[in-house]
């Protein structure tokens, strides 16, 4: 979910307010039995922290059995020029990734619901067919080159909004999709590719044949709210199986992933921490009977974020701007934010003061029965 633009997670963008290295950080031992399928979006709780208070944070994360996250990397950001990377920021939040032990997830937003891109200014603002094949394979090779604990790569989120109106693109994006993939399977042949989907998107408004049209790669991933279109909580925890059992009735034949999984305990739009605890059960039992068709499975997220500050009409990724609209068909009208603002910022299992709900004791647990 960006932060949130659409249900796509912009992820962890930290202000890092010391100058240091996390390879200076001390290693220690993780003797605690992990699970690579079972991720965790990691996260602060605040946008400015210091390296030891987000070193602490993916410590604590780690304490659960998780064996993998999400990181957000955003192309203007990482390549500002074209061949010169910026790796300030990524070889952070890689770092500690792989000193705690975890597969990353890869997000590279190309397409981000309703906008495309960020790109880098030195591409502009392109259409899908003018992005350029091998300028992406030359960016995703520099990445994965760098960081071997991506295991898996996501270059659409919400890919369902980007084509909802404009199906007649679909073609053209699957021809893009299939020549990058080609492309970097033959560098990269361990690492798995896919397009992400708002689940909750593709059945209210009933966009599923998008969906079975863009099932290519190596997986098809889903994140899921259990909302409707004002972001309001609408099914109650036992209800969402319905919603999830339908993934394999759309994707009966290719692996699947869970790429941003949530339940908010924000009263506000109908959530609790008793249901969030309550759909953690139901999640995880859903995940135990499905196993072997799921590829990786991961909760959004580890911290709640102070009110009002999760989404805006339009968010700032670098020096470009991406604007919301949800998938809903109101566009970024200021109710349907507002409610998808209290959704986000209560959607992790632990508040803004470092206090842990019910369902950071339920997920540590779930996880443990299945390591």
């Amino acid at each position: 979910m960006v932060k949130k633009v659409l249900g796509i997670a912009i992820g962890i963008t930290v202000i890092i307010a010391i100058a240091a290295a996390v390879l200076t950080i001390p290693n220690s031992e993780i003797t605690q039995k992990t699970n690579e399928k079972i991720g965790l979006v990691i996260n602060t709780p605040s946008q400015s922290t210091s390296l030891q208070q987000l070193d602490q944070v993916f410590t604590d994360a780690s304490t659960t059995g998780i064996g993998r996250s999400n990181v957000y990397l955003f192309w203007n950001i990482i390549e500002p020029q074209r061949g010169e990377f910026d790796w300030r920021q990524s070889d952070i939040m890689m770092g500690l990734n792989e000193k705690n032990n975890l597969k990353v997830t890869l997000f590279f937003s190309i397409i981000n619901g309703e906008t495309l891109g960020p790109f880098p200014n030195w591409i502009g603002k392109p259409s899908i067919n003018a992005i350029g094949e091998d300028r992406l394979v030359d960016a995703l090779d520099a990445i994965l080159s760098r960081y071997h604990i991506i295991d898996s790569v996501i270059i659409a989120g919400e890919t369902e909004s980007q084509f909802r109106y404009y199906e007649q693109n679909i073609p053209v994006y699957k021809e893009f999709f299939t020549g990058v993939y080609d492309k970097i399977k033959e560098k990269h042949p361990d690492v798995k590719f896919g397009n992400s989907f708002a689940l909750h998107h593709t059945i209210n408004k009933d966009l599923t044949n998008i969906v079975k049209e863009l099932a290519i790669g190596d997986f098809v991933a889903f994140s899921y709210f259990p909302v409707d279109s004002l972001n309001d909580i609408v099914k109650s925890p036992q209800e969402t199986k319905d919603d999830l059992n339908q993934i394999f009735e759309i994707i009966p034949d290719k692996k699947i992933a869970l790429f941003e999984i949530s339940w908010s305990t924000s009263d506000f739009v109908g959530g609790s921490e008793e249901s969030q605890s309550d759909f953690m059960q139901q999640l995880f039992e859903f995940y135990s009977k499905n196993e072997s068709n799921i590829e990786f499975m991961t909760w959004y997220r580890q911290y709640d974020r102070p009110e009002n500050t999760c989404v805006l009409a339009q968010e700032n990724i670098g020096d470009e701007k991406i604007s919301v609209g949800g998938g809903s068909g109101l566009g970024s009208s200021e109710y349907v934010i507002e409610r998808l603002n209290h959704y986000i910022c209560h959607a992790g299992l632990v508040d803004v003061n470092g206090n842990q709900k019910p369902g950071w004791n339920e997920f540590k647990n779930q996880v443990e029965m299945i390591n």
